[in-house]
């Protein structure tokens, strides 16, 4: 994930601002949108992402960036060596080695179908053998205006769980494994490590209990129930 995402819980309440109150809404999964769903879903297995990743066929016309990166959350770097050496054996291209950064340890790889996934830890040093536990997943929105966009979710229901004014904002969901962050589209882009600039379908579905609804960027939400994916 992102720098500001990777520091997570340990940044102070003096550094960025917390919302408190419990959250109304909340991301349940995602649906990736992908050419081939048997051959996206023996690659996913690679990740061990469950029942939060879903697939759906789609050949929507889609070019360069596509306007969101999801993150792996980890424990340590063994681990985040573990699932990126897993995802690039079964087809997945580098775009960042793993590597430490100013708030822990990371890589990225994009996926078959065109996904960009980020695999990170706030940990520095291994503290036991590697797994292949993961323990939340982030979706990054690269969005044009972050402020606008915190407000549209805002009145829909979700609440702020960190706020980097301008650039990052971060929703609480406590009850799932999924969390719904904004970024910039281009400080997001030169995160994954490519062009910011693409066209087309952002080949994502979002489904919570906040929808069905079109946010300003053209990424569509489903409300919770609403059938078509699958695994």
């Amino acid at each position: 994930m992102t720098d500001s995402a990777t520091q997570g819980s340990r940044t102070s309440d003096r550094q960025a601002h917390r919302t408190s109150g419990p959250a109304t809404a909340s991301i349940v999964s995602v649906t990736l949108e992908v050419p081939e769903p048997a051959a996206a879903n023996r690659f996913y297995t690679s990740f061990g992402v469950g029942t939060q990743v879903g697939l759906r066929a789609s050949d929507a016309p889609t070019t360069g960036f596509r306007g969101f990166t999801l993150s792996l959350v980890v424990a340590q770097p063994a681990t985040v060596d573990a699932v990126i050496g897993a995802a690039l054996e079964a087809g997945a291209t580098p775009l960042k080695s793993a590597k430490k950064g100013l708030w822990g340890y990371g890589g990225v790889v994009r996926s078959p179908d065109g996904t960009i996934w980020k695999v990170a830890t706030s940990s520095k040093k291994d503290t036991g053998p590697a797994t292949r536990q993961i323990d939340d997943i982030v979706l990054l929105l690269g969005v044009a205006d972050v402020a606008a966009s915190k407000r549209f979710y805002v009145d829909r229901g979700l609440t702020v769980a960190r706020s980097f004014g301008r650039r990052y904002v971060e929703f609480a969901s406590p009850s799932t494994h999924m969390k719904l962050a904004l970024y910039g589209r281009r400080a997001l882009a030169k995160d994954a490590g490519i062009p910011p600039d693409g066209t087309g379908s952002h080949r994502i579905v979002i489904r919570s209990d906040a929808g069905p609804f079109t946010d300003p960027d053209g990424f569509a939400w489903e409300a919770v129930g609403h059938g078509g994916a699958s695994q």
